[in-house]
């Protein structure tokens, strides 16, 4: 049987995290279970991973590293930005605005990684093997 490690950074203050982590938080613990059993009968294990960062590591926060590969160099045409996000601002007590890490594919951004590139990103991953 082979490992997959999967593992989600995100900023963590106080035992809690953003509402954009959060979401993919949720996203990636929903995606492992649907993948779990077809893997596991494929003899690929998945190991979860969670890191929390610090605030001065923040620029990492809402990455997704499957088998040591950030997610948006495993979709075609994905790309990384960033945008304001109001809810880390309000964790960290900053009035000025915390800028936080996005994906975007083809036209559509997103704050939270949805499960459907999570899982593209799974199965690309396992592909390239």
């Amino acid at each position: 049987m082979s490992n997959l490690i999967i593992e989600w950074k995100h900023f963590d203050k106080g035992g809690k995290t953003c509402v954009r982590c959060s979401g993919t938080g949720a996203n990636l613990v929903n995606t492992i279970k649907e993948l779990r059993n077809e893997l596991d009968s494929k003899g690929i294990k998945i190991e979860f991973k969670e890191t929390k960062l610090p605030e001065n590591r923040m620029s990492e926060s809402n990455e997704i590293l499957i088998g040591g590969v950030i997610l948006e160099k495993l979709i075609p045409n994905a790309k990384t930005g960033e945008n304001n996000c109001p809810s880390c601002t309000d964790l960290i007590g900053n009035p000025a605005n915390c800028r936080c890490r996005t994906i975007s594919k083809e036209k559509e951004t997103f704050e939270e990684i949805p499960s459907e590139l999570i899982k593209q990103a799974i199965l690309n991953k396992l592909n390239s093997k």
